[in-house]
């Protein structure tokens, strides 16, 4: 069978551990690649320009907006994150299952371009261990871990549109259990275009032969 890749949305709350595990997941498989965003808001400590994420301001980015640069773009939380096209249509063209790791918002938007694509929403084992998460990371204020808490409640209400909710609760068994539905998911029927096609191809030479 075919071995495309397939577009990948991760998303899921502020502090659900999506970075983490994406991290792990392209450590141990060489088949993804990782779509860096674009975003507005400033770098957290350890963060790098070009492999977190491509930090702009809001000038640059409304800009790259009209020039149809970005597959999607939302705002959150009081700043802009969006997807840049040419990396991502470039790692599909070349087989590689690419990764967004992106919100609810623009999640919806890459369905609507891409059918195809596998939407996977991240999620803590419970409400107050997201909470205790957030407070641990000690890089933002309460009031911004409080602004996160009330996203993550509107965030809740879509989450019905994903493919598949996954339970971050042991880190290895997750990226485990990630790897496995994508692995499932590229053998539904409609990523395999080209595989049904050439196999229509055979059979109908075969009938053919047989006249």
């Amino acid at each position: 069978m075919s071995h495309k890749g397939i577009l990948i949305v991760i998303s899921g709350f502020s502090g659900a551990g999506k970075g983490t595990l994406v991290r792990k997941l392209m450590e141990k498989y060489d088949e993804y690649a990782l779509s860096v965003s674009m975003t507005t808001r400033a770098p957290r400590p350890g963060e790098r320009e070009g492999v977190e994420y491509f930090f702009t301001d809001k000038e640059h980015f409304e800009e790259t907006i009209r020039q149809n640069g970005l597959i999607e773009y939302a705002s959150y939380c009081g700043n802009y994150y969006g997807t840049p096209r040419a990396y991502v249509e470039k790692q599909l063209a070349e087989g590689k299952n690419v990764i967004l790791e992106i919100e609810i918002q623009g999640a919806l938007k890459i369905k609507s371009q891409f059918p195809e694509s596998l939407l996977l929403f991240l999620t803590p084992p419970s409400g107050e261990e997201l909470k205790r998460r957030l407070e641990g990371r000690k890089t933002e204020s309460e009031e911004v871990i409080a602004k996160r808490l009330a996203r993550a409640v509107e965030e809740s209400e879509g989450v019905e549109a994903y493919d598949y909710i996954v339970v971050n609760d042991k880190l290895e068994e997750c990226v485990e259990e990630v790897h496995s539905l994508v692995d499932a998911a590229r053998r539904a029927p409609l990523r395999q275009e080209a595989f049904l096609r050439k196999i229509r191809e055979e059979l109908q030479r075969f009938t053919k032969g047989a006249d």
